[in-house]
């Protein structure tokens, strides 16, 4: 893809210093301190015109502001049971990461049977997973890696991929809608691994959904893909179901990394605490009910006793100030969420 004009940054950076202070605010959530990164994913989508890119931002913008996405990962999906049904059912995991520092997030496409909530549940775990990439995951890979890192790689896994998939099409058309919007430019490669000779059939149907962005960067691999994919990543970040199977195979490695889809893999256990965590960050703290102020005074006293009394009282009142009881849980997060 063509390089972007800098003379097109500048303006489209010019139009985005007028929005409305909400929407800035939005705006600084989603560039994480990397502002003319997020106008060029924009202009990339939008062929470098800046009239449209500008129109498809100020768009995303109000769908975070209308949905209040900034607070998305404030949000847990309770309880967990269903939240475990979720995971195990919406089928999606890290990896590892490539030789260039990319996340590498891993979808089993073809057993994700999308069956075990409604379609607002899946919906939002798909968002939070998106936030959670962008405002932590991403972020902590420029960090480790010494470079900026805003994108990932996708490897899909159509194994057990059935025609009745095609029943789940709503959803998926508005999951891939949500994409192409809302966090254009965010994945550099999808890798497509184990199609079945199902897979042209219902590749028919779902590739008039995507844009043709998206569809130049659909690799679709030999198997189950490991030979080609070593070439940029470590066998350690290989998804599963990428590993050619051998005799010499350690049972307990295999059935660590079979769980990257699952609640109790390592990344979406720290994913769900941190939403919890936010969540805890975020709720509003009730005030002590501390009440008017009641003093019960002799009836011959004078007015130096009247005075001693309530200064006695008022002195009360400000230790109580000074330490809440309704504010000793509270905790300062520095997260930018």
């Amino acid at each position: 893809m063509a390089v972007v004009p800098r003379e097109a940054i500048d303006q489209f950076g010019a139009l985005m210093e007028e929005v409305d202070e909400p929407f800035k605010r939005t705006f600084k959530n989603m560039h994480q301190g990397h502002p003319h990164e997020t106008l060029i994913r924009f202009l990339k989508a939008r062929e470098s015109n800046v009239t449209k890119a500008h129109k498809m931002l100020s768009d995303c913008l109000k769908w975070r502001v209308d949905n209040d996405i900034d607070g998305m990962l404030a949000k847990p999906i309770v309880p967990e049971e269903l939240y475990r049904d979720i995971r195990d059912s919406q089928l999606v995991g890290l990896s590892g990461y490539t030789n260039e520092g990319l996340p590498i997030f891993a979808l089993g496409v073809g057993l994700s049977t999308l069956d075990k909530a409604s379609v607002h549940y899946y919906v939002q775990s798909h968002i939070q997973v998106n936030e959670y990439r962008d405002r932590v995951v991403l972020p902590a890979a420029t960090k480790k890696y010494g470079r900026h890192i805003s994108k990932c790689v996708k490897v899909l896994d159509m194994t057990g991929l059935k025609l009745s998939a095609l029943n789940n099409i709503k959803l998926m058309t508005i999951i891939s809608s949500i994409d192409d919007l809302n966090y254009p430019e965010k994945t550099l490669t999808y890798y497509i691994v184990n199609a079945p000779y199902i897979f042209s059939a219902c590749w028919k149907v779902v590739k008039p959904l995507l844009q043709e962005r998206t569809k130049r960067k659909i690799n679709v691999l030999s198997g189950c893909g490991q030979d080609d994919l070593l070439k940029i990543m470590d066998y350690s970040s290989l998804p599963h179901f990428c590993r050619k199977r051998s005799s010499g195979s350690s049972k307990h490695l295999e059935k660590y990394v079979e769980s990257c889809f699952s609640l109790d893999h390592p990344f979406h256990q720290q994913m769900y605490d941190y939403i919890k965590k936010q969540f805890m960050v975020h709720k509003p703290v009730e005030p002590v009910k501390q009440g008017s102020v009641h003093v019960t005074l002799p009836e011959d006293a004078d007015e130096e006793d009247i005075a001693k009394i309530l200064e006695s009282e008022l002195e009360k009142y400000e230790d109580l100030e000074r330490s809440p009881e309704s504010l000793k849980d509270l905790k300062i997060s520095d997260d930018k969420c």
